[in-house]
């Protein structure tokens, strides 16, 4: 029997009382570590961790090893995108987009793009239903408010 690979596309978006500007600072690999629990990136290019399209760097989460390469870095646009691989699960597009609403006001709209690599990353990619994915970036709008304190 032939493997099938399961490719899904997920998008949710959530208002922060933040600018542009700093909310989008918050969707860099460093700026994450603020609100992400267990967030600890571990950078291969550039060592230091400067955002910036090609950086490479590893996250350990959930028992799982992945491999995070930013693609797209347009502060100006408000636009971070990576690709990330999970080997023997999954391969996903993450794009990340900040959008001004007023001047204090930040519309972000996360866009996940699975596709899986093996069975058990279909299976992980059918638990990501429409449902459990607003749920799961919700939580990051919530994970944000408390991180960087009252808004």
């Amino acid at each position: 029997m032939s493997f099938a690979a399961v490719r899904a596309v997920r998008s949710h978006s959530f208002v922060l009382a933040l600018p542009t500007a700093r909310a989008f600072t918050l969707f860099e690999p460093e700026g994450e570590r603020v609100w992400a629990q267990g967030w600890n990136p571990r950078f291969l290019h550039p060592v230091d961790g400067r955002a910036e399209a090609g950086m490479v760097f590893t996250t350990s989460h959930g028992g799982e090893e992945t491999t995070w390469t930013m693609v797209r870095h347009e502060p100006s646009a408000g636009v971070v995108e990576y690709l990330r691989v999970t080997p023997g699960s999954r391969v996903a597009g993450v794009l990340v987009q900040c959008a001004a609403l007023d001047a204090n006001r930040t519309r972000v709209t996360v866009i996940y793009t699975f596709t899986g690599l093996t069975e058990s990353g279909n299976a992980y990619i059918g638990t990501m239903d429409e449902s459990h994915y607003r749920t799961y970036i919700d939580s990051w709008a919530e994970a944000i408010r408390k991180g960087i304190g009252p808004l």
